[in-house]
């Protein structure tokens, strides 16, 4: 279900669904990118209830990865890029396939939660038409060496873009 591959704008990067083998490369990114990363549980779960999970990669490298779950509405849980990978347009690319993976089962608006103190996805977040409609309070984990968890913004934007 998930081994569909499509060249993206770029003829060295190609979109294609999450496998299990990529797993350990998924993790590493998040592990670089994020204060507090999912674990190769997270992601394998993911795919085990069939959500979307979708990566850009290289013929040896994952650039990004994101997931969304589609119900009701569509729910981005994560996007990353690589930091390696970063300021080329990928968090963007792979950000609309999600959301158009949501607006082709049905989803007719998207969610997703954000940090406020992560200023680049919510630039690019608001770029791509998402507004702020609710906060969650104290919602992140503490950063390590923390003790003050951090609030969760709830964006939403309807569907299709």
């Amino acid at each position: 279900m998930l081994n569909f591959s499509q060249r993206s704008e770029s003829t060295n990067v190609f979109l294609r669904g999450l496998l299990a083998s990529d797993l350990d490369l998924v993790v590493e990114s998040e592990t670089l990118s994020q204060k507090n990363p999912w674990s190769k549980l997270i992601f394998s779960d993911c795919l085990q209830a069939g959500y979307e999970c979708w990566v850009l990669a290289t013929r040896d490298r994952i650039v990004a990865h994101g997931v969304l779950s589609v119900g009701m509405a569509a729910h981005v849980l994560t996007v990353c890029v690589h930091p390696d990978f970063r300021h080329q347009g990928y968090g963007r690319r792979m950000l609309k396939h999600l959301l158009d993976k949501g607006y082709r089962k049905g989803a007719r608006a998207c969610f997703l939660e954000v940090r406020p103190s992560n200023i680049q996805a919510r630039q690019l977040y608001v770029s791509m038409g998402f507004v702020q409609v609710d906060e969650r309070r104290q919602y992140y984990p503490a950063d390590p060496g923390q003790t003050q968890r951090e609030d969760a913004l709830i964006l939403s934007c309807p569907l299709p873009l």
